[in-house]
């Protein structure tokens, strides 16, 4: 797969970004580069490959120093909701920004 300069056009509109052509060629470039590497790598036959913990796995043994997923702090939310312009049950509204 690689992207032609209406795809970058259209991907900077939609960032809102505004690319001078010389800009624009060198993204088209470098997307177009990593679409290649992303490529390469699917190409490479992963059967029968445990997936890895951590990518030193498969030179040494790691353990993985991992914590309890414990709250840590206290609920602030009445708090924390309290300068906001617009809240709704416990939400903060914004305005919207899609179009």
């Amino acid at each position: 797969m690689s992207l032609t300069p209406d795809d970058i056009a259209r991907i900077a509109n939609l960032a809102r970004l505004e690319l001078h052509p010389d800009e624009s060629e060198r993204m088209l470039t470098q997307i177009n580069g990593f679409f290649g590497i992303v490529e390469a790598m699917r190409a490479v036959d992963t059967t029968g490959v445990e997936p890895l913990a951590h990518p030193v796995a498969v030179i040494q043994d790691v353990a993985l120093r991992l914590r309890a997923d414990v709250a840590s702090e206290p609920n602030q939310r009445e708090a924390n909701q309290r300068s906001a312009p617009a809240v709704e049950r416990g939400l903060f509204l914004v305005p919207k920004v899609i179009e």
